[in-house]
């Protein structure tokens, strides 16, 4: 069952170096949803997951500390991701595996299997993947930085090209 929708949410459009990303958020200025341009839908559906089909945010401008945060980020300030408040909806599982993922530090990766391992469930990897597909704030809760047990790099949301641009952002500034 979907939480209710977050008051106010607002989508922004934030220019970045590998496309417009855009950032909803809710009236406390949470960060609720990160996602890109071309993949809107993907974005909408897991609003609606999360939050039911009365989750329609208006366009508007970006708080000023979210969009300061994520210019910083992609200026070489890899921490400055670990500043934004976020609020996701979610089962427990996903938010454990979500906060797992917000461990992980800027220029290292980890394997789906590690990630299952860190959260005390090494047997739910395929559990871990999946959570980490439904993961509603890309690049802040980075997805990005778990690969497959072979090094190769898996699947991303926002496309692999971005995950391997991300991968090699954070490991030249780390």
């Amino acid at each position: 069952m979907a939480d209710a929708p977050p008051d106010g949410l607002v989508l922004s459009r934030i220019p970045t170096p590998i496309g417009v990303g855009l950032a909803i958020t809710d009236a406390a200025g949470r960060l609720r949803a990160f996602d890109w341009e071309d993949h809107v839908p993907r974005m909408r559906r897991l609003l609606r997951l999360h939050y039911g089909p009365a989750a329609e945010p208006v366009e508007g401008a970006a708080p000023t500390a979210v969009a300061q945060v994520f210019e910083a980020y992609f200026a070489g300030a890899l921490t400055a991701l670990d500043t934004l408040t976020t609020a996701t909806a979610g089962t427990p599982f996903q938010r454990q595996a979500w906060a797992a993922l917000r461990r992980i530090p800027a220029g290292r990766t980890v394997s789906y299997g590690e990630l299952a391992t860190e959260i005390g469930r090494p047997k739910a990897v395929r559990a871990v993947g999946l959570a980490n597909g439904a993961n509603p704030i890309g690049v802040v809760v980075p997805c990005h930085r778990v690969i497959g047990a072979d090094g190769g790099l898996t699947g991303y949301g926002g496309g692999i090209e971005r995950k391997r641009w991300l991968l090699a952002h954070e490991a030249g500034c780390a």
